[in-house]
C-alpha cells in the first residue's frame, strides 16, 4: 500500500510557529521621503524631479496605465488638487532619463514614506510582535511592439515581471513594502536576495521588531534567498521543490508521525479530540542544499502535507 502523495512541502525555519491624517501629521509623514533630495538626474529633462514624481504617483493612483494617459491631470478641477503639473512629453522624457541607480533612489524614498507612515498612523497593529513578509511576483500583460523590456515569462502572455514583498501582521490589510518591475522574461528569483534584505529591513524600521516571518512559494527555494532572511534575523517559511532529496526525507517519515488536519470535508471526534480527516502532516529536521559549499546549508524543518489523490 502506498502512502498518499504530498500535496506540499515547506522548510521552515527552528522558530515555533507562530502562526486619515491632519495636515501637520502628514508633514510628519513625508518629511525625510520626499523625492526633492533624494531623486537626483543630472541630464536634460531630469529637473524638478519634487514635482514630477509626486505627478507621476498622482497620475497612477488616478488610474493613468500610460504617459498618455498622465494628462488626466490637467482635467476638470484638477489644477485645485495639483500644482505644477507637467505635460505628458515632459513626464515621459523624464521617465527615459532613468537608470537603474534613479530606480534605487525612489526605492529608498518609498521605503521611508512607508517608515514614517507606521510611526504616525496605526498601519501594522501589533507589528512589534509578529509580522509577516510575503514575496512574490506577477506578470502583467503589455500591448504593442515597442514595450521596452516586455517578453514572454513562465504564464506564456506577454508582459513586464512586477516583483513584489507585502508586510502584514494577523490583525492588519497588508502593505507594500518594495516593489520592482522587471522584464517580462526574468526568471521569478532574479535578484530576489538583495529584494528580500530591502524588504525585511524596512519592516524593521517600520516597527516589526518582534518575530517577522518571510513567506514565499518554491521558486525563491534557494540558499541565497534563505541566508537573506536568517541575516536579518527573520525567520521563514517557503515551500520547497520536491527534488531527489527532499523526496528521500518525506520516504523516511515513520507511519505513526503523521497527524490529521482540518482539510476539505474534514469532521471533528467529540470524543478522540482530534479531526476525521485525509489530510495530514508530518514534520522532520532537514537540511537542504548539500550539494552547495557547506557555509551555503541551511538546517530547518520540512513540514509536509499529503493528501490522497
Amino acid at each position: 500500500m502506498t502512502s498518499p502523495p504530498c500535496s506540499m512541502t515547506r522548510i521552515s525555519c527552528r522558530a515555533p510557529a507562530w502562526h486619515r491624517c491632519c495636515n501637520s501629521r502628514s508633514e510628519r509623514v513625508c518629511s525625510g521621503s520626499s523625492g526633492t533630495t533624494s531623486t537626483h538626474l543630472g541630464k536634460t529633462g531630469g529637473v524638478n524631479a519634487h514635482l514630477k514624481v509626486p505627478a507621476l504617483v498622482a497620475g497612477m493612483i488616478a488610474g493613468a496605465d500610460s504617459i498618455d494617459d498622465m494628462d488626466l491631470l490637467r482635467h476638470g478641477a484638477m489644477r485645485r488638487l495639483f500644482t505644477g503639473i507637467r505635460a505628458p512629453s515632459t513626464l515621459g522624457t523624464f521617465l527615459r532619463t532613468f537608470t537603474f541607480g534613479h530606480v534605487r533612489q525612489l526605492d529608498a524614498v518609498a521605503s521611508r514614506l512607508l517608515i514614517n507612515l507606521a510611526g504616525q498612523a496605526p498601519l501594522l497593529p501589533g507589528v512589534d510582535e509578529l509580522a509577516y513578509v510575503d514575496v512574490d511576483d506577477t506578470l502583467r500583460q503589455t500591448y504593442g511592439y515597442a514595450k521596452h523590456g516586455a517578453g514572454r515569462g513562465y504564464t506564456g502572455v506577454k508582459g513586464l515581471n512586477a516583483l513584489l514583498a507585502i508586510v502584514s501582521t494577523p490583525s492588519s490589510a497588508p502593505v507594500i513594502a518594495a516593489a520592482r518591475l522587471r522584464k517580462g522574461s526574468t526568471n521569478s528569483a532574479r535578484g530576489a536576495a538583495q529584494f528580500v534584505t530591502d524588504a525585511l529591513i524596512t519592516a524593521r524600521k517600520a516597527g516589526a521588531t518582534g518575530v517577522l516571518v518571510l513567506r514565499a512559494d518554491s521558486a525563491y527555494y534557494g540558499s541565497d534567498v534563505i541566508t537573506a532572511a536568517l541575516r536579518q534575523k527573520a525567520c521563514f517559511s517557503i515551500t520547497a521543490r520536491q527534488d531527489k532529496a527532499v523526496r528521500t526525507a518525506i520516504a523516511s517519515i515513520e507511519p505513526g508521525a503523521w497527524t490529521t488536519i482540518k482539510y476539505t470535508d474534514a469532521v471533528f471526534d467529540e470524543d478522540q479530540q482530534r479531526w476525521i480527516s485525509d489530510a495530514e502532516v508530518a514534520e522532520i529536521p532537514y537540511t537542504a542544499f548539500t550539494s552547495k559549499p557547506k557555509a551555503k546549508h541551511v538546517t530547518a524543518r520540512l513540514l509536509v502535507r499529503r493528501v490522497p489523490t
